[in-house]
């Protein structure tokens, strides 16, 4: 018996078919218009071609790892190095054509993937950054270190490009508050106490993986938090703007897209992660929350 207290969304297609009929099963090419704020049911390489080129400011990509994982029936097998590079390069050159000259990607893997995928990502795009980011959740090893950590690659098609520093600032607390002339420098006093807003580096350890007792867990195995998409996306996607997410799974990067007020392409090609995106993308439209996320302030939660 589930606990009352476990929300995962975890319905089987048959019990969601209605929401699946809210996607889009791409056959012709389709304009902006078509593509704004829809998810597209179908593989990406075969949905691709369908897009319009240089429409989207932002990729957050989170490509299956190179290891043994069950995406719900359809595994994705580990491959020699030859045929992950091939698999990256192909998604890597359709994103490249999809993004405009000021856009921004985000690719999302762990550090055995990241090997591969790193010298493949100067093929297209400026490298800026390796966000690293802590993750709770991992199996030991009994030969080895616990894994409990992945990046994000942080990339631009040229020079110009939209990044927001104001909107991912870390608050934290002062130790050693600074007086000059009597007032606060570089710090504020409010009633829950002294703050102050720093500039955010590349490594994340107040991000918390989605588990069964949040709003926003589902039953996907690789499901990422809805904080750590809504980082990228306010540092690189103004309001309004249009975000492309060609490995959707349950549809984190769409559902925290429409929650921070920006378009999204969310392209997935297993029918039961489209209606669970669907789903989401519902309960989005009267709950805007995101855990650590309050205010426009990022919180250690």
């Amino acid at each position: 018996m589930r606990s009352t207290r476990n929300k995962t969304l975890d319905l089987p297609l048959d019990a969601c078919r209605a929401e699946l009929k809210k996607c889009l099963f791409p056959e012709a090419a389709l304009s902006e218009a078509e593509t704004a704020d829809r998810v597209l049911c179908g593989d990406f390489f075969s949905v691709a071609p369908l897009l319009p080129e240089k429409s989207y400011g932002l990729a957050i990509v989170d490509p299956p790892y190179n290891l043994r994982k069950d995406y719900g029936g359809e595994v994705f097998r580990k491959r020699d190095r030859a045929a992950y590079t091939d698999f990256t390069r192909r998604w890597l050159r359709e994103v490249r054509r999809l993004l405009r000259d000021d856009g921004s990607l985000y690719v999302c893997c762990d550090w055995k993937s990241g090997v591969l995928i790193a010298p493949l990502l100067e093929e297209f795009f400026t490298v800026r950054s390796r966000i690293t980011w802590a993750r709770e959740k991992g199996r030991g090893a009994a030969k080895n270190w616990k894994n409990s950590m992945e990046d994000i690659w942080f990339c631009t098609v040229g020079d110009d490009y939209y990044f927001d520093l104001d909107a991912v600032k870390l608050r934290r607390k002062v130790k050693a508050p600074y007086m000059k002339d009597g007032e606060p420098k570089d710090w504020e006093k409010t009633p829950e106490g002294n703050f102050r807003s720093t500039c955010p580096s590349n490594f994340w350890d107040d991000v918390t993986v989605p588990f069964w007792s949040m709003a926003e867990n589902t039953a996907h195995p690789t499901q990422k938090p809805e904080k750590l998409m809504a980082k990228l996306i306010l540092a690189s996607a103004a309001p309004g703007e249009r975000i492309l997410d060609p490995f959707a799974g349950a549809g984190t990067v769409a559902v925290t897209a429409k929650k921070l007020g920006r378009h999204f392409t969310a392209v997935e090609k297993n029918e039961q992660y489209c209606a669970w995106t669907q789903i989401r993308l519902s309960r989005a439209e009267t709950d805007r929350r995101i855990q650590g996320y309050e205010d426009g302030v990022f919180y250690k939660k």
